[in-house]
């Protein structure tokens, strides 16, 4: 794996060249090129994009939120203290993004 040396980003191979999103290309040997080979080809139609973090992947429960009364929140559990202690749960309001935590 290559990171471009103009902006970091991870290089791309394409034939007997290694090629950034931004435009900056490196050129490899044939040795190179076939370990950079791409063994697996993706379609089109198969390409999933994701931004932010408005993907809903936690879990939800029902709880009000503190700050707008909304009645869903998403959770996760996190070890905020020693390892023999229990662990924290984290709630965020699904319309506001308010964030805060349950103790046990």
């Amino acid at each position: 794996m290559e990171f471009c040396s103009e902006c970091g980003a991870m290089m791309l191979p394409q034939g007997d060249k290694l090629k950034c999103k931004c435009g900056n290309t490196k050129n490899l040997t044939k040795n190179e090129a076939e370990k950079y080979e791409v063994s697996e080809k993706i379609e089109a139609k198969d390409t999933v994009i994701m931004k932010g973090e408005e993907i809903a992947t936690l879990p939800t429960t029902r709880v009000i939120c503190p700050k707008c009364n909304n009645e869903k929140a998403f959770w996760w559990l996190q070890q905020t203290r020693r390892a023999d202690e229990a662990e924290t749960r984290f709630l965020r309001c699904t319309e506001c993004k308010h964030t805060w935590r349950e103790y046990d």
